[in-house]
């Protein structure tokens, strides 16, 4: 498969909160890019974060951290976009839409007059809606719109059932699609642990999953509020979700990953953005795989792409 040559290999980072810079920061680590880009509102707090980045590239690959303005989109094969309000305790992802549907609106078109064709990574919440805003405003081709989706969640719910049956998260496959929010669907149906499906592995080990089903649900579902109320923020693991979906873009991967992007019929969905099972590389989603689903499942999503188009009717889209 191709991949982008090392030395070309640069991500744009826009918004240098604690999202952006867990990324960042894991991004360093991980050596997969060349170089960095980080545009901030406040310049200072960019350049700041780019110094103390840099000071730590003697323990690393070599790596360029710059701050500056939308210059630095340039030539870059990513752009991230990060900024926005924070989601507040008690406050919903779709309550932060009015406010950072305006940022958003600002930036995208700041973005493009320096990069015409990049890979556009949003991570701002609510991330479905302003996933469909980014598309919508930028004129990208669907497939170079790459929302973070529920990536962190798929994530969460295979690490509580690799904790229920401890086994390594690693070898747990499952995923939760619809809305990065209240309404996701975590999908039961399809999970298999080293490729046993489920309901045969707890056969095969004596522990039965239906009543852990609703707590495990919950505890994805919850665990951002659960995190914000105990510190205020969440950023280290959606860092490393992004990493996740760089390294499947610029190391054309091919990757299945539960990112979001504007729906195309699948399930009889349109026009609304959500997370399904998608293959990521080089050029970004490349398909959306339409997996065979439980009924109820189905219901569920689909009630999942209602509350979303309601959040984009809500906000003029």
């Amino acid at each position: 498969m191709e991949e982008v040559s090392y030395r070309h290999r640069k991500v744009t980072i826009v918004g240098t909160g604690f999202v952006g810079m867990s990324y960042a920061y894991a991004l360093t680590i991980k050596g997969l890019v060349r170089e960095i880009g980080l545009v901030n509102r406040t310049r200072e707090r960019a350049e700041g974060e780019a110094m103390d980045l840099s000071h730590g590239i003697p323990f690393v690959s070599p790596i360029d951290i710059r701050a500056g303005g939308y210059e630095l989109c340039r030539d870059a094969q990513i752009v991230v976009i990060a900024a926005g309000a924070n989601q507040a305790e008690g406050e919903t992802r779709l309550d932060l839409a009015k406010r950072n549907v305006k940022i958003v609106e600002d930036i995208v078109p700041k973005i493009l007059e320096h990069n015409k064709n990049p890979i556009l990574l949003v991570v701002s919440n609510p991330v479905d809606i302003l996933t469909h805003v980014v598309e919508e405003i930028s004129g990208l081709p669907p497939e170079r719109v790459i929302g973070s989706g529920t990536v962190l969640d798929t994530m969460r719910f295979r690490q509580l059932l690799s904790e229920f049956y401890n086994v390594d998260a690693r070898n747990v496959h499952g995923y939760v699609i619809g809305e990065h929010g209240d309404s996701e669907v975590p999908v039961w149906s399809r999970v298999n642990i080293a490729g046993i499906p489920l309901a045969e592995y707890c056969k095969e080990c004596g522990q039965p999953i239906e009543p852990k089903m609703k707590e495990i649900e919950d505890d994805v579902r919850n665990a951002a509020y659960v995190v914000i109320k105990k510190k205020k923020a969440t950023y280290y693991a959606i860092g490393l979700a992004m990493v996740r979906i760089t390294e499947a873009v610029l190391l054309n991967q091919q990757s299945v990953l539960t990112v979001g992007t504007i729906i195309r019929g699948e399930y009889a969905i349109k026009d609304v953005s959500l997370s399904l099972p998608c293959v990521v590389g080089l050029e970004g989603i490349s398909r959306i795989l339409e997996t065979p689903l439980a009924e109820n499942e189905v219901s569920a999503l689909l009630e999942s792409a209602k509350v979303l188009r309601e959040g984009l009717d809500s906000v003029g889209y």
